[in-house]
């Protein structure tokens, strides 16, 4: 081991300064990821490490580019309701605690295994917390299985997650096109560890910590009465409240029926909707949000449809009425709001509480919170106003375009096909399905820009020329031959070693960045062992990813450890055993499935 330090050369030593001090910033600095890294390729440049050709390669590698045209696809499915779907049908009302987690895990593990986790727990985290209050179980029973769940699903094909993508790239870099893997190649080991690690989570169930999630102590105290009706030609029509999914909606009720003249206070589950229905909901402003995007309802009010342009181009927006706004002590009807605005008031709170009465009707005073439907535009126009104290966005607030689901999964069915058989590479098949996510209208170019995740894809090209520097600079070769003298001649002591390492790096900077660090030593010691890289590549794509044991290690593990109220312990306490698990048996099973 002395020897080997002896003989590092300067560029080497820089190069492992560097990578140490990148995992120190990201462990010890609140500075993002992306930050850090691009700060540490900028001292490999400035040091001579790296030309600048190759520690900017990583911007133009093919894997960077699916990973931020597959954001793009996610985004077709996002935008079309697709997921919220999955979420309102799949759920249901479980009898106990282990049907819920079966529920709620089995479908997004699958989900995980084709479109990017990230998108997928977003969506799932609000509608789980709601659901777990509904079902009375603690919502810290159900996240961090949300959480390990898309990443197990993210384990069982090669576009599961971004770093499978990031490792098959190096792969093809280092040893040509043709020895890339296939879609399915990793769900040999991905979808065994999956169901292994769904039934970890069944039997160790106790060991999930109950906490009150940030949701339980800061309640949003603003409560909004909604007005949606029934259109004649929705598929609502005929159907009973129960029947139509409206009877168990997350944080919001149904308050009245209106239907003519008639008025019925307590909606009884087994009312069957007729057409120009009207319903009034009761609920918070996520909840509502919730609603107004509900498939086969309609806003209530008809000055919706007067504003310009479809509704899959409009937001909500909520806006708090100031003293000097001149619409004060007049109604809406009176003040003309949408002609005076370009914008629909669509419910009003007062003082946290929900005003009754037709929205018209309702006179504005000075702190009024209205929740308004409108433009993007209405948010650059009037946050100078002194009409309103305050405005500020719904977040996802934009009405779905359901129509286009069928169009939405096609597509993304189409871009599995084309890979699993040959047909296409995953970049040409991952620009294909965006195009056409773009032509069909699935998505528009505006939001496609807003969901790339470039703050990620930053990381991914800037770790590249991490791993690039390693490689050249002989750091790579050094930590290789550090490995090998403590497993000797023996491949899977130091298949062991390597799935530790990455492991252990994983936990401490982003999955992507681990891997691309982790690869090129790896693949130094497989060459140097003469024995075949891909048992390395298999082990580097699954460490990288079964990160249990941090909420920091992995991003949907971040996500949830707010919502869930949970500590940093309490990760360690499951996902430490799952860890282990994990490498148990891919250390076994990979020279198995792919011989050494």
């Amino acid at each position: 081991m002395t020897e080997l330090l002896q003989n590092l050369s300067w560029d080497a030593w820089v190069a492992l300064a560097v990578v140490t001090g990148t995992f120190s910033a990201l462990i010890f600095s609140r500075l993002s990821s992306d930050v850090v890294f691009m700060g540490g390729l900028g001292v490999l440049i400035l040091s001579g490490v790296l030309k600048v050709s190759d520690a900017l390669s990583g911007f133009s590698s093919p894997a960077v580019m699916t990973v931020g045209l597959l954001y793009i696809v996610v985004a077709g499915v996002q935008d079309t309701g697709g997921l919220q779907w999955v979420t309102h049908h799949v759920l249901g009302r479980p009898k106990g605690y282990r049907q819920a987690q079966i529920r709620l895990t089995a479908p997004v593990a699958l989900l995980s295994a084709f479109l990017n986790n990230t998108p997928v727990v977003a969506l799932f985290i609000p509608t789980v917390i709601a659901w777990s209050r509904r079902i009375k179980i603690q919502p810290s029973k159900l996240l961090i299985p949300l959480s390990y769940a898309s990443i197990f699903g993210g384990l069982c094909t090669l576009i599961g997650t971004s770093t499978n993508l990031v490792v098959n790239g190096l792969l093809q870099s280092r040893y040509g096109v043709e020895a890339g893997l296939s879609m399915f190649e990793i769900s040999k080991i991905g979808l065994p560890c999956a169901l292994l690690g769904l039934l970890y989570l069944l039997i160790f169930h106790r060991w999930l910590p109950s906490r009150r999630g940030f949701a339980e102590v800061i309640e949003n105290p603003r409560e909004y009465t909604l007005e949606m009706r029934v259109p004649a030609n929705t598929s609502l029509v005929g159907q009973t409240i129960e029947e139509a999914g409206l009877r168990h909606l997350q944080g919001v009720f149904v308050a009245e029926l209106l239907r003519g003249e008639q008025i019925l206070s307590a909606v009884s589950p087994k009312e069957v909707l007729q057409a120009e229905d009207r319903l009034l909901f009761v609920g918070n402003v996520a909840s509502i949000r919730e609603v107004y995007a509900q498939k086969g309802l309609a806003p209530a009010t008809e000055q919706i449809f007067k504003l310009e342009g479809p509704r899959h181009q409009r937001c909500l927006v909520e806006a708090v009425v100031s003293n000097t706004c001149p619409l004060v002590g007049q109604s809406i009807r009176e003040g003309r709001f949408r002609q005076h605005y370009n914008a629909v008031v669509i419910a009003v709170a007062r003082n946290g509480s929900r005003v009754a009465g037709r929205i018209g009707d309702i006179v504005l005073r000075a702190g009024d919170t209205l929740l308004v439907e409108s433009h993007a535009g209405f948010l650059s126009r009037q946050k100078d106003s002194r009409d309103f104290y305050l405005i500020s966005s719904v977040a996802d607030s934009t009405p779905p375009r359901t129509e286009k689901a069928p169009w939405a999964f096609g597509i993304l069915g189409l871009m599995v096909v084309l890979v699993a058989g040959g047909w296409l590479s995953m970049l040409k098949a991952s620009i294909l399905a965006a195009l056409l996510m773009l032509i069909t209208g699935c998505c528009n170019p505006a939001k496609a820009r807003r969901r790339i995740e470039w703050h990620v894809l930053i990381t991914i090209a800037a770790a590249l020329g991490f791993g690039l520097a390693l490689e050249q600079s002989g750091a790579a070769v050094a930590i290789a031959e550090a490995i090998l003298s403590l497993a000797g001649d023996r491949p899977g002591l130091c298949l062991l070693l390597v799935y530790v390492l990455t492991s252990v790096s994983t936990e401490m900077m982003t999955n992507n960045a681990a891997a691309a660090v982790v690869f090129p030593i790896a693949m130094n010691a497989a060459e140097r062992l003469d024995v075949s890289p891909l048992p390395f590549v298999i082990c580097i794509m699954v460490a990288a990813s079964a990160s249990f044991m941090t909420p920091i290690g992995y991003q949907t593990n971040l996500m949830v450890y707010g919502p869930g109220g949970y500590r940093f312990s309490d990760f360690a306490r499951i996902g430490f055993p799952l860890a282990l698990l994990f490498c148990g048996v891919c250390v076994y099973f990979i020279p198995m499935i792919w011989p050494f």
